[in-house]
């Protein structure tokens, strides 16, 4: 039993690797140092009123806290203007675009039927358990039970998604 545990640890190691901090948000490799932003500079005024707009749920959010999480997202989404669709759509320009809508992405016939529009609201949801959302979604991703960690990430989603953070 044990050995089938270390083998189970070392497969999801390895599964993660590329998920790490120190990802770019093109998938290249870059220091964790240079990857993760001192939250002073994601905490400006520009920044602070972008999140503002999500509501009173997002005031406290730490948004070094949510880039942290997004490692998570890197290995399948660029979040850059202009950048390339890979696993998962690019998620610039995310907050108000309707689910299925990025050009040259193969979406799930799930995702096509969903007919979302992404909001603070909806991916919260959706982050919380993607394919209880969405049945036949092709995301993976398991979901984020945390609260406080899916505030954070979709305010930085919401900063980063409108050109406001690197």
């Amino acid at each position: 039993m044990r050995d089938a545990t270390c083998l189970a640890v070392l497969i999801l190691a390895a599964a993660l690797t590329g998920c790490g901090p120190g990802k770019s948000d093109t998938g290249g490799a870059a220091s964790t140092a240079a990857s993760s932003t001192d939250a002073s500079a994601l905490d400006t005024p520009a920044n602070r009123k972008l999140v503002e707009a999500l509501g009173p749920a997002y005031a406290k959010a730490d948004l070094a806290n949510g880039q942290v999480h997004f490692a998570l997202c890197r290995s399948c989404h660029t979040i850059t203007k202009g950048g390339p669709n890979m696993t998962g759509p690019n998620l610039y320009g995310l907050f108000g675009r309707p689910s299925a809508s990025v050009a040259d992405y193969s979406y799930s016939e799930g995702m096509k039927g969903a007919h979302l529009v992404w909001g603070a609201d909806t991916l919260n949801t959706w982050i919380k358990d993607p394919r209880a959302m969405v049945a036949g979604t092709k995301m993976s991703y398991p979901g984020m039970p945390d609260d406080k960690d899916r505030a954070d990430l979709i305010a930085y989603l919401k900063v980063a998604s409108s050109g406001g953070a690197n």
